[in-house]
């Protein structure tokens, strides 16, 4: 998968990555037609713990999802590593496990603990240097050259653009494949990223509602010159607000009646999610199983 990923990143337009959390979404997005998925931290801390994106989700946790998404669906996963959970020998793990666990590209960012999310105020950044290691460390420990490792800065909010040019400049030389530079300001902000190492390395662009950065699509900053456009906690603001709607109509009719032009049934589900081919595949295995499903 690493591999295909790689390619992808090479050609035009770019790539288009949404952002999930568990096995039902990579899946739907998977039959949507995506070509990669993005596993968010921030994503899987809001659904995972109902908690924000400021450090919570361990190492652990997160190859728990890692593994089980990429049981479920075979497109290229990137998934959001955020600061490698420690030092540079912390990432060398973290990169093992996850690359073990069904990781097609790592992300690590440039934050101290507690970490937050890149649009949010508040951060504050390990050094440059520091920083640079880990991503040495981050490409010394992956088992296949394929598998890619993206440097991530957030110091814009916190030392200015220029510094976040020269610490993505230093992660560059220190081996990363992938350059982000996070929560550029304005469109120009942008065009400088792309001018800087555009050349070099696939960029990242991360579109947040609400968040810093201007909102775009992904044929206009395809056309900009990124490679790589991620919508990571996009899923869950669609998701929140219907699942509100919906408490609030079984709160008030006691029923599910009112929603239900908007819901799938059991039948619609267990379409999506595949019974009737694992039913099948059963079957080569336990000819007494049953065949079909009624309800």
């Amino acid at each position: 998968m690493s591999g295909i990923l790689a390619a992808r990143l090479a050609r035009k337009p770019a790539l288009l990555a949404p952002g999930v959390y568990d096995p039902l979404s990579a899946l739907l997005a998977q039959r949507a037609g995506f070509d990669a998925l993005y596993l968010s931290g921030a994503a899987i801390a809001y659904t995972q713990l109902g908690r924000p994106d400021i450090g919570l989700v361990s190492l652990t946790e997160l190859i728990d999802v890692v593994g089980r998404v990429a049981d479920r669906v075979d497109l290229p996963l990137i998934v959001d590593a955020d600061t490698g959970f420690g030092s540079a020998l912390n990432t060398q793990r973290t990169v093992r496990l996850l690359e073990r666990s069904g990781a097609s590209a790592i992300q690590l960012e440039d934050q101290t603990y507690p970490k937050r999310c890149g649009h949010l105020a508040g951060k504050t950044l390990i050094g440059m240097a520091e920083m640079a290691g880990k991503v040495r460390a981050a490409v010394d420990s992956r088992h296949s050259q394929d598998t890619l490792i993206i440097a991530r800065t957030d110091a814009i909010a916190v030392e200015g653009f220029a510094a976040a040019l020269e610490r993505a400049d230093a992660y560059r030389a220190a081996g990363a494949d992938i350059l982000f530079v996070e929560a550029p300001r304005s469109l120009d902000e942008m065009r400088l990223v792309v001018e800087k190492f555009g050349a070099h390395l696939p960029l990242v662009a991360n579109m947040v509602e609400g968040g810093d950065t201007p909102m775009m699509g992904r044929e206009a900053l395809s056309d900009l010159g990124f490679s790589l456009v991620i919508a990571p906690g996009a899923l869950v603001r669609a998701v929140v607000p219907l699942t509100e709607a919906f408490f609030t109509a079984l709160l008030d009719t006691g029923s599910t009646a009112a929603f239900q032009a908007r819901m799938t049934d059991l039948r619609g589900i267990n379409d999506r999610i595949g019974l009737a081919e694992l039913l099948l595949e059963g079957q080569r295995y336990d000819p007494e199983i049953a065949p079909g499903f009624d309800a």
